[in-house]
């Protein structure tokens, strides 16, 4: 289980020095607006790698953000690992959202199934069955099955996943990346019912997504 600790996801640093190394050589040739704007690019890779440690909250009987980002759906559907028509919460990550990953819930990780696909906006209802994703089941403590499904957006080319079958997580753990945009939906088991409404914003390993249901 890969866990970065620097306060930046490990898979940004060849990017963060290829741009400074483009910073380093303009300004070296003197080449002031293309070192200027390469500056720019470097400030915005750093911020898009960030991984900033959060606050993951204790209480029993919750679930929290997979994902930095805006609830854009909250409805019934499809789990693709089970078939079961269960309630997902959809979350998406723009440019500038942190894109570290974070498991929902303590448990075990049951199965993980990569789908290639295609690269649609993340914020359409099409991207939940037709764009390149990997879906990650977790047992809880209690035997519910939660899924938690990367999807690849417009701008996203690759999905990072750092956890395998098997795994132990802990609530707000580190479980993957995706890298320059996308989404996460959480399909969750019965007896949970969403905490957000659509257009929320909502932190990884820190907002509270769903709650069991009261009886």
């Amino acid at each position: 289980m890969k866990k970065p600790s620097i306060g930046l996801s490990l898979e940004g640093l060849p990017f963060i020095g290829l741009t400074a190394l483009l910073v380093l050589v303009f300004a070296l040739l003197e080449w002031a607006i293309p070192a200027l704007l390469a500056f720019v690019l470097l400030f915005w890779v750093v911020n898009f790698f960030r991984d900033p440690e959060r606050v993951i909250p204790q209480e029993q009987g919750v679930a929290v953000s997979p994902a930095d980002g805006k609830v854009v759906k909250i409805e019934t559907m499809r789990d693709p690992l089970t078939g079961e028509d269960r309630t997902a919460i959809c979350v998406f990550m723009n440019v500038f959202n942190v894109h570290v990953n974070r498991a929902p819930v303590s448990g075990t990780v049951e199965a993980i199934r990569y789908y290639p696909g295609k690269f649609f906006n993340a914020s359409l209802d099409k991207a939940s069955s037709d764009n390149e994703r990997n879906a990650v089941r977790i047992k809880d403590k209690d035997g519910n099955g939660w899924t938690v499904v990367q999807i690849a957006g417009l701008i996203a080319r690759r999905i990072i996943c750092w956890t395998e079958p098997g795994d132990n997580l802990a609530r707000g753990d580190r479980f993957g990346l995706i890298k320059f945009g996308s989404r996460l939906d959480l399909y969750l088991p019965g007896g949970y019912v969403p905490c957000v409404r659509i257009g929320d914003t909502v932190l990884a390993g820190q907002t509270i997504l769903a709650s069991k249901e009261h009886e």
